[in-house]
């Protein structure tokens, strides 16, 4: 098969990992994998696990964005794909034109990823109109099913997204070089009970409640340090500024640590007592929540979304009422075991089904 993925850009987050990951899973298969983007920081990775990549900004939320139809539907008839798979909003409607333009003969088959739970609109509708269409979570299928109310329900599969046990293998410990340079760079986090909050610099991640938290367990007695992993979103420096403001008004500039982005969660997680996930509206997924467990690290996270789906099913301990404090839950979790046999989603298992969706309407394209 040839299948040509879409997105705005690749530039880290959710959305691009697993896009990097199902087409490394479909080289590995030996199909042909073309990903549309605007680039960006993971383009090298993706051309060295044998995708192909084609610069092309369809994700920019302008009218003139639109003048890309015509000539995405004349590369799509050279290209001729079997599966034309779309993962994000602005993108979606400029294929959708683009694919609905070709002759019914000459169309890929047409193949949405609902990853978010986006704001209810006929803008976001898009992600509906797929012929088949991919939910991440369970959290995402009801979304679906209670906001657009005309998707065929029979045509939207839940494949839920995974990990890969042997990148995050449980009782992971860094190596000492690792630790030297990591212990070099953040000497503030030695001897400290260590908290952490993966994510970009955006609202959505819940900073503002992460350094309540930290202030709770200082003004408690207990030696902690809030570490936030994750680089400032380039739409939203303001929001950024503001929160290294606050932490300064707080006076909490020795007890948070920004890292901006780095490649070595695994090791992150491995030194972290506890991992938080408090994002203040649901998210669909909570792939941070997998990862950390994983590593059989303890994770504490607001009982909303995907999140809190994936909570309740791995590890009920951590889940916080999205109207209290969790500190108490964040405190109990220091020192806290995971257990090593818990059964999490698979990146194994993500690969698989997504490309035998792929497959079964491949086949029926061509039928």
């Amino acid at each position: 098969m040839k299948v040509v993925q879409i997105l705005p850009d690749l530039n880290g987050g959710g959305v691009e990992r697993g896009t990097l990951e199902i087409a490394k899973g479909l080289v590995a298969a030996g199909h042909e994998s073309i990903v549309i983007s605007a680039g960006g920081r993971l383009v090298e990775q993706l051309e060295r696990e044998g995708s192909r990549h084609v610069t092309w900004d369809l994700g920019k939320k302008s009218p003139m964005t639109f003048r890309h139809i015509w000539a995405l539907r004349r590369w799509l008839k050279k290209e001729k794909p079997d599966i034309l798979h779309l993962r994000s909003r602005m993108p979606a409607w400029i294929a959708w034109y683009a694919w609905k333009g070709l002759p019914a003969e000459d169309r890929p088959r047409f193949i949405t990823t609902v990853h978010g739970l986006y704001s209810v609109s006929k803008y976001s509708s898009i992600m509906c109109r797929g012929e088949r269409v991919i939910a991440v979570s369970n959290t995402v299928y009801h979304y679906i099913r209670d906001h657009y109310p005309d998707t065929d329900m029979n045509k939207v599969t839940v494949i839920q997204r995974g990990i890969d046990p042997e990148e995050f293998p449980y009782g992971y410990q860094p190596s000492q070089a690792w630790l030297e340079a990591w212990y070099q760079s953040y000497p503030q986090l030695k001897d400290k009970k260590v908290l952490t909050l993966p994510g970009r610099l955006t609202r959505l991640k819940g900073h503002h409640d992460f350094l309540d938290l930290i202030q709770a367990l200082k003004n408690d007695g207990l030696a902690v340090q809030g570490l936030i992993v994750g680089g400032e979103d380039p739409k939203r420096r303001a929001y950024a500024q503001a929160l290294y403001q606050r932490v300064k008004e707080m006076g909490l500039d020795s007890e948070i640590t920004f890292t901006g982005n780095r490649s070595d969660m695994k090791e992150i997680y491995a030194v972290s007592d506890v991992v938080l996930s408090l994002s203040t509206k649901p998210e669909s997924f909570g792939r941070t929540v997998l990862e950390a467990l994983s590593i059989g690290t303890p994770v504490v996270g607001y009982d909303h979304g995907g999140v809190g789906e994936l909570l309740t099913q791995f590890y009920p301990e951590g889940l916080v009422s999205i109207d209290e404090s969790p500190k108490c839950k964040a405190f109990s979790a220091i020192g806290a075991e995971v257990k090593e046999d818990l059964l999490l989603y698979s990146l194994q298992d993500m690969c698989n089904k997504t490309l035998s969706l792929y497959a079964e309407m491949s086949v029926a394209k061509n039928v």
